[in-house]
Parts: C-alpha cells; structure tokens; sequence
C-alpha cells in the first residue's frame, strides 16, 4: 500500500481540516453559524455521523454566545472537560471555567448519598455565575442538571445546556429527554458523545463570540 503524508505547515493544519470537512460533507441546510458548531464537532472526533445527530434549540447558539460576552461561567462535568475549553479566548469577556468533581466534599457527599461525583459537582456548582453546563461525561450529571432547573432562580439558570454524555447507561435517554427542552440546548441523539464533544461544542461558541 503506497502511503502518501501531507507536507503542510503546522499553522495551517486546523484549516486544511476544516476544509477537507466542509467538502466531504458537501451542501447541507445548516446556517453559517451552526456549521462552525458541527464542523469543529467532526474536526474533533473525525466521526462525520454529528452531522446528522446533534440537535440544536433555535436559539442555542444566540443564548451560547449571550452567556459568553456576559462574562459568565462555564461549569463542566468532569476535569476532561474544564482543560479542554478554551480559557484564554473564555477569559478575554470575563469568563472562568468551574469543574467541582474533584472536590473532597463533593466526593464525601457523593458517598454519603449514593451519587455520582458528577452529578453533585453540577449541582453545587450551578451558584457560580454559570452561562453554559457543559456535560461531556456523564449522564446522571445531565439528568441532575434538569431536575435542578425548574428549581433554580432565574438568575442562576445559565443560557445554555450542552449535552453530550457518552455510553450505554441513559446516555441516549438523557439527551433525549434535553432535546424536548424548551430552554437553549445543543445535544446530540444516540450512545455517541463525550467530553471531546462537549467541548467541541463550546469552543466554537466561543470562538463566534469573538466574530461577530
């Protein structure tokens, strides 16, 4: 088999791939702005298949991009997640991003209760001035995050909810319940996912926040 490398400059690989998608996947119905989301969802998983799956909430991308010029949070699932977001772009509008996973009295409430770590870091960590949930991981931190909401003041229910937790156990019942949401959501539908996903997500959101 005779094996050809690409000879390209470090700087432009991200572009060559973002290309090389655009044309792969050929004309779709997607909005200029929606496509960035999609494409650096592929660019990130090299899975053409998000282009069918993930689903937005009509206004996602404006509440997205709201959140972040406002200066608000991010609050992810997992540590996965929080090092992947793109902090230097979040933090030029004011913006943090909170992960509580790690904490020890997360951990010891977890525990004491039966929960998963993730699920109580979402919920403590939802009094942080929080924009966008960014749920990559795990699906009973989704789950928690809709239950909270109803109970949540309006000022601390963020803009947006991102949800993409992967795997066999309510990770495909958990998306579906956020895609019949009527509060912003971007998701995706099926066992596919991950953190990757999630945050693909927000860095393009991020990214069009400093656009337009």
């Amino acid at each position: 088999m005779n094996t050809t490398i690409m000879q390209i400059r470090p700087e432009a690989i991200e572009a060559e791939s973002f290309r090389i998608i655009a044309e792969e996947l050929g004309p779709t119905n997607f909005d200029p702005r929606t496509f960035k989301v999609v494409q650096r969802v592929i660019h990130a998983t090299g899975d053409f298949s998000f282009a069918e799956s993930l689903v937005f909430h009509p206004q996602a991308i404006d509440a997205g991009i709201a959140a972040i010029r406002a200066g608000r949070n991010i609050l992810t699932d997992v540590n996965m997640g929080a090092a992947g977001v793109s902090k230097g772009l979040l933090a030029a509008w004011g913006g943090q991003v909170v992960c509580k996973v790690a904490d020890p009295e997360v951990a010891r409430i977890a525990k004491e209760h039966g929960l998963t770590r993730s699920e109580v870091a979402i919920e403590k960590g939802l009094t942080e001035n929080i924009g966008i949930v960014s749920v990559g991981n795990a699906p009973t931190a989704l789950l928690k995050l809709m239950d909270c909401w109803d109970a949540l003041a309006s000022e601390l229910r963020p803009g947006l909810l991102v949800g993409a937790p992967v795997g066999f156990v309510n990770a495909a019942e958990s998306k579906e319940l956020l895609s019949e949401k009527a509060y912003p959501f971007i998701t995706c539908r099926g066992r596919k996912g991950g953190t990757p996903v999630a945050v693909a997500i927000v860095n393009a959101l991020i990214r069009l926040a400093g656009e337009e």
